[in-house]
């Protein structure tokens, strides 16, 4: 898929674990896993939105296209 998700990323640069981005945004562990690992088919704006105000970053720092 030519979207990759940087979620991993974004959470290193802010020093915050999985766990505690699960706990701020309201967001099952498993379904950030799924995004976290780029299995997800899909995000919703809310939930990109939710994750942008904790992470107080933007839509691009998350998500990247990739034409290879």
């Amino acid at each position: 898929m030519p979207i990759i998700v940087n979620l991993d990323v974004m959470l290193a640069k802010r020093k915050m674990s999985l766990t505690e981005l699960s706990e701020k945004v309201d967001i099952t562990m498993a379904n950030l896993s799924v995004l976290k690992k780029n299995h997800a088919r899909a995000i919703r704006f809310s939930t990109l939105d939710a994750i942008c105000k904790v992470l107080d970053c933007q839509p691009g720092d998350i998500l990247e296209y990739s034409t290879e």
